[in-house]
């Protein structure tokens, strides 16, 4: 008997904002596989297996998702937000790649959830309504060295450029750097945004500018948005306009 695997993503917090598709899922599940808070903000049910781990071990967790999986369990992986971006889903293709062949025949398949970034733009309007990318401060699994690159490179492109995993107890500097980075490229008038906890009751948002971000105010709950040169403040909201200055109505 083959059983399934399904990636999902719970969203930024507020139970409204798990996907319907995501619900389902997972009260179908035999087994719950995931990071230890994520675990906790799906409801239990009758008879249903968590199988919970730490932060630093992907890999393993995928691993033993897929062996479940492999033994005939209706299996899900349960990450935060969207579970492919900087989530579970690519740790669970990285481990099929390099794992057992019959992995490969398992039906395996990906729900798409509301990442941390979209939860953090609507909090204060339409930052990412222009071209935007999203890089991730941490260099675990990647060295500070092309971190550093893909922010020269994101800056000097004028994207708005959403910073993912800004700081932690283990990586207090990082975005203080990252700033000074973006600083030899990009206007100090630059809107900055602070979006902690992001789609949740205790959201909270700090506007200011490159010049004056101060990264010590960030923490892993809070997600960075630096605007393009095109990003406007209008009242308490801000918002990169879709169209290029000079273009035709």
């Amino acid at each position: 008997m083959i059983g399934s695997l399904v990636i999902v993503g719970t969203g930024p917090g507020k139970p409204e904002l798990m996907t319907p598709a995501t619900e389902a899922v997972l009260a179908k599940a035999t087994d719950l596989v995931g990071y230890g808070p994520y675990l906790d903000r799906v409801p239990p049910r009758n008879g249903q297996r968590r199988h919970a781990s730490d932060n630093r071990v992907e890999l393993d967790r995928a691993r033993h998702a897929l062996t479940l999986a492999a033994s005939g369990r209706d299996v899900v992986v349960v990450s935060g937000g969207d579970p492919g971006v900087f989530a579970m889903a690519a740790a669970v293709f990285e481990a099929i790649e390099m794992g057992d062949p019959a992995w490969q025949a398992l039906d395996i398949r990906v729900e798409p959830g509301v990442t941390a970034m979209l939860a953090a733009a609507a909090e204060v309007g339409a930052p990412l309504g222009g071209d935007f990318c999203a890089i991730s401060l941490s260099d675990n699994l990647k060295s500070w060295a092309t971190i550093e690159r893909r922010l020269k490179a994101a800056a000097e492109a004028d994207f708005v450029i959403a910073l993912y995993n800004p700081a932690s107890k283990a990586r207090p500097h990082q975005l203080a750097q990252a700033f000074d980075v973006l600083r030899s490229v990009k206007s100090g008038a630059t809107p900055v945004l602070f979006v902690r906890a992001a789609g949740t009751a205790e959201a909270k948002v700090l506007t200011t500018t490159l010049a004056a971000a101060d990264a010590s105010v960030a923490d892993m709950r809070t997600l960075v948005i630096v605007g393009a040169s095109t990003t406007r403040t209008v009242g308490r909201w801000v918002y990169t306009p879709r169209r290029e200055h000079g273009t035709a109505s």
